[in-house]
């Protein structure tokens, strides 16, 4: 597979999904944006919330709300053809490896993976150095990946978070990291 053109399109789709929701919601003061796979790497999404949804949220309720990319109020919109297209070339990639032997598909598999979620993280970042998302609407946001039915190690997940972000949400997820499981 070709890492460095599929990562250059995963860059255009999040330029583009990130724009489109400008464009239909920024009224509505967007303040995140996140890219999220599955655990079976078939597939690259964006999503993206707005300060306005949260408004109506329970305050008990309200950080998680807030962080968590599968509650936002639009997740998976936005360059809708060009995310599809990624998610066929991933599936046809898995697809070309699936008559390995086990042990080989599942070494395989684990660095596909692992490249796939590092592309994802390092897209984020460069329109984040770039500074992409203050350009266009003027302030940082809150940036993750993030992965469903998944758990990253709590380590992991905090290096993502800080990597991503330089602002206010950085403190603020990592305090509400600090009393899960308490």
């Amino acid at each position: 597979m070709d890492f460095k053109k599929l990562k250059e399109q995963i860059e255009t789709a999040a330029k583009n999904a990130f724009l489109e929701m400008y464009e239909k919601h920024g009224t509505e003061n967007i303040y995140s944006f996140a890219l999220y796979s599955d655990e079976g790497a078939m597939t690259v999404c964006p999503s993206s919330n707005t300060l306005e949804t949260l408004k109506g949220i329970d305050k008990d309720d309200e950080v998680y709300y807030k962080f968590e990319p599968a509650e936002w109020t639009y997740e998976m919109e936005g360059a809708d053809l060009e995310f599809n297209e990624i998610c066929t070339i991933l599936r046809a990639e898995l697809a070309r490896h699936e008559d390995k032997s086990e042990d080989e598909y599942d070494k395989w598999f684990i660095e596909f993976q692992a490249e796939l979620y590092t592309i994802c993280i390092e897209v984020l970042e460069k329109l984040k150095n770039e500074n992409f998302f203050k350009n266009i609407i003027g302030k940082d946001i809150f940036l993750i990946f993030t992965v469903s039915d998944y758990e990253f190690e709590k380590q992991d997940l905090k290096n993502i978070i800080v990597r991503l972000n330089d602002n206010e949400y950085k403190s603020e997820y990592l305090d509400w990291m600090e009393t899960w499981g308490n």
